[in-house]
Formats: structure tokens, sequence, C-alpha cells
């Protein structure tokens, strides 16, 4: 697999063009903002989501837009840049003017990028702040329905016969590590195929190129409901109200393992507090919203978190620690 360096992901950035101050004239630019909100927003805020559009991250933060702007009162842009486990997206927004005009909204595996990719051009705790988790989702192991797989011995079965492949979003991502536990408890090898966005994994794995695709409930949920993808099988704490014949790690024979996708919103750091103040404010009034929640709930069977700093920061440091340890057993990097 391919080790993003330092070098590679700067030479990334400039193929595409982008520009962004250094970190420290971008503080000093900020500072201009003052304390207090000022005149903000004074012109369209981008949310960057360092995926490809279709995934569910994407979608989180596209179901969002429409709030923000009637909250905010001007435009909101969701800009995809995707590749290196997120890393190229988390770095334009992290070396973005500090004054609240630019926010991440990113995935499961930002807290893995530490570990994914050694030597990163920004340092994820000095460079963003934590604004809020938007929410939560089990991951789900599914397939086309014309595969031969009933549930996880019949998958296993055949892993054990060899040529079984998985699809997931990403090297690195929860789905990802997790295959890799189950994979090891229960003696098997599995192909791995990440694809960048969840997406054009679905795409595959509907078409039925991908034997299996491991997901959020979020991202698979609606094919489930449509019938193009069997679920084989949920990593949430309890079976979902969407599919309440599927059973569950612990059910499967993988007592007390669960995993779970989650959503955050991070700022560059130096924006001033009145301003996250606000944004947070914004964020969690939109996601709120009746038809909003029920969205994200229900159709997605993901649940709402909107904590708040703090409670962000410190989920992300038992995710580091919970899930780096098997990256590293691993040797797990981004494709």
């Amino acid at each position: 697999m391919t080790q993003w360096t330092r070098r590679a992901i700067v030479t990334a950035l400039g193929a595409m063009s982008i520009v962004r101050p250094h970190a420290a004239a971008a503080a000093a630019a900020g500072a201009t903002t003052g304390a207090g909100t000022g005149t903000w927003p004074s012109e369209p805020i981008r949310i960057v989501v360092p995926f490809a559009p279709g995934g569910s991250t994407d979608a989180v933060a596209r179901l969002a837009a429409p709030g923000l702007q009637q909250r905010l009162g001007v435009p909101i842009i969701v800009e995809n840049r995707s590749g290196a486990a997120g890393s190229i997206g988390t770095d334009v927004a992290a070396k973005a003017r500090p004054d609240g005009h630019t926010w991440l909204l990113t995935f499961d595996s930002h807290a893995l990028m530490p570990v994914l990719v050694p030597s990163l051009p920004f340092d994820l705790q000095k460079d963003l702040v934590p604004v809020t988790q938007i929410g939560r989702a089990p991951y789900v192991l599914a397939c086309q329905p014309a595969k031969p797989y009933r549930d996880m011995a019949d998958v296993f079965a055949a892993a054990r016969r060899g040529g079984v492949s998985f699809g997931s979003t990403g090297n690195g991502t929860i789905g990802h590590l997790v295959m890799l536990m189950m994979a090891q408890r229960s003696g098997v090898e599995l192909t791995h195929l990440p694809y960048r966005s969840g997406g054009l994994a679905v795409n595959d794995a509907v078409a039925g190129h991908v034997d299996l695709m491991i997901g959020s409930a979020a991202l698979l949920a609606p094919h489930v409901s449509a019938g193009t993808l069997r679920p084989l099988m949920q990593l949430g704490s309890h079976r979902l109200n969407a599919m309440p014949a599927v059973p569950t790690a612990t059910e499967s024979g993988f007592p007390g393992l669960t995993a779970e996708a989650w959503w955050g919103v991070f700022a560059p750091a130096g924006v001033p507090g009145p301003i996250i103040d606000r944004f947070q404010s914004a964020l969690i009034d939109t996601y709120r919203e009746p038809r909003i929640a029920q969205q994200f709930t229900e159709v997605n069977q993901a649940e709402l978190v909107l904590g708040d700093a703090p409670a962000l920061a410190e989920f992300v440091q038992n995710q580091i620690r919970v899930w780096g340890d098997v990256a590293r057993a691993n040797h797990v990097r981004p494709d």
C-alpha cells in the first residue's frame, strides 16, 4: 500500500491549485475578526468534506446546508476534497483563514490520521478545534442479494475456500479495521477493496463487483430498504429498528464487538470563540429540525449526538486509543 508522506500530500495539494496561507499567517489574519462575531458571516461559508461526493459524510453535510444558509444568511458551499484518508481535505480546512468562513465536516477516519499518515502537514490537535459531534451509526455488513451469503457462517466458510472480497470507504476507516479484526479472529483472509467514497463502494456492491460491503447504516440503509443489498450483520450494541431480523456482531459470534461510524465538525485553530459558538448553535438547531432529525435518524438509521466541543475532543481521543492500536498492529496505510 502507498505510504503518504508530507511531500506527497503537499504535491497533491499543489496539483489541485490549492493555495492557503501558512497556519501562523492565517492566525494573524484571523486576529482582525476580533473577539466577537462582528459582521460575521460576511461571505459564503464553505464546509470542507474530505471525501468524494456520494458517501455518508457528503450526505450529512448537504443535509444541513439549507438550514445553515437560512440561519446564517449566506450561501453554504459543500466542498469535496478527497484523498489520503481524508488528510488532503483536512489540510485545506486546517490552513484556511480562521475567520469562521471555512469548517471541516469529517468521518471516523479523522481520529486515525496520525497513524495512517505519519507525516501529516498539519497537527490534528493544534491546527483544528472541535465544534460538535453530529451523530453516529453502527456499521453494517451487506452483500448483493444474488450472492450466496445468508449469514457470517456462510461468509467465513467461503473465505476458507478463498477469494472473498469486501469493499469499504477506505483504508483506516473503522469498517475496514473491524473487518480485519473479525477475519483474524476467525482465521480467514478477506481481500480488501478500499474506495474513495461510500457512493463508489455501494455502486460496486450493488452491481456485484465486490462480494461484501462494510459501511455505516446511514450509507447502506436506503439500499437495504430498496432490496438492492442484503444485510448480514450489524455492529451496534442492539438491533436496528429498520433491520430487526439482522443479528449483531455479538449474536454472530463476536461477543462485545461494536463499531460505529461518526461525523464531526471542526474549525481551524484561531477562529474566535463567539463565532464558533454561533456556528455550533446554528448547526445544532438545523439538525434538530423535525424533518432533518427524521431524515438523519429514521431514514439513515443514525443517532444524533450534537454534543459540545469538550465531549467531541474526549470522544476523538478515545477513538485514537481504541482503533489506533488495530491500525498499527495491521500496518494499515491509506492507498
